[in-house]
Formats: structure tokens, sequence, C-alpha cells
């Protein structure tokens, strides 16, 4: 049975804004191998819209920009979206209910799916489907933006904390 993770960037306030601060080589270097070892990646409309950007080369990028592009490619990406019509490559859209939809996938595969967005993060977590959660702490304090956690934040228990690069502690929970 795959495990559903939702993991994501955050502030020292709470929120979640990837062109605010962007990752350290050492944490961009753990993503690459994090998405390196993923079963697939579930996204909500928005946040597939920005990873979008992953699709195609671009010449100003380094070593590091293609590695993380070819391993983004290469993984299953299931989409949850009412407006796109369609999907990009190795993308699929998910239908209306939610519950069947990710149940299925965690029940028919193994391995980690990533969770991206904290709108679909949160509907997962109120349908009790989310199974771990990465907060990646960075020292900034932003004021404003969209929160790591969309809605009231589940009972939680911590499990470890770690280190990644100079400056960023990764702090995985679970369901209390």
């Amino acid at each position: 049975m795959a495990k559903l993770v939702f993991g994501l960037n955050q502030s020292l306030d709470g929120y979640v804004d990837h062109m605010a601060f962007s990752p350290s080589p050492a944490l961009f270097r753990h993503f690459i191998e994090q998405v390196r070892g993923l079963t697939g990646m579930v996204y909500g409309r928005r946040m597939y819209e920005v990873m979008r950007y992953w699709d195609e080369d671009q010449t100003e990028w380094v070593a590091e920009e293609r590695d993380f592009a070819a391993a983004w490619r290469r993984q299953p990406k299931w989409v949850v979206s009412r407006s796109l019509k369609s999907v990009g490559p190795n993308a699929a859209l998910l239908g209306d209910d939610l519950k069947a939809a990710i149940g299925g996938l965690k029940s028919q595969l193994a391995g980690e799916i990533d969770v991206a967005g904290p709108a679909l993060a949160q509907s997962l977590t109120d349908l009790g489907l989310i199974d771990e959660y990465r907060l990646y702490l960075h020292p900034v304090v932003l004021g404003h933006g969209e929160s790591f956690f969309a809605g009231p934040r589940p009972p939680l228990r911590l499990v470890t904390s770690d280190r990644i690069g100079g400056d960023v502690i990764r702090l995985t929970y679970v369901p209390a």
C-alpha cells in the first residue's frame, strides 16, 4: 500500500511561496533524490500548472535543474481539477470522487505518492488520506501568502526532524 505524503517549503510564519525563497543547492539535491524515489505525484490544478515549467528544457538550466526535470518527467502524475480538460505528458486527470480515486491509488501502488498544494492537501486531510506531513522550515518570515495548512491543522505527532543543508529543518509528522 502506498503512503500519501504532503510536504512543502514553509517560512517561519507558516507560509508557502515558491517565488519568495528558493532551496539551497543541498536542499535542491535532496528534492531531486526524493522525486527519483517517488511512486508518483498528485497535484491540484494550480500547483500542476506551476510545475509544468519542468516539462520543457530551458537553455539556462544548470545540471541540477536538468536532473530535477528528468526525475519529475519520469514520475506519473495525477491531477485533481474540475477546469482542466487535458494534462501533459505522463499525467492523468482524476475523477470527481477524490476519496475513491486517491484511495484506489494508495491500495494499488507501493511506495510514496507526493501531494502538492495546500488546498488539495486540506481536502485529502479532511478525507483522512494523508499519511505523513513534511514541513521544510526555512529561516525567513514572509508575513503573507498561502498557509501550509489551508484549513484547521489536524492533530499531528512529530516523528522526526532533521537538518538539510545549512539552514533548513525538515519536520515530519503523522496524524495523531
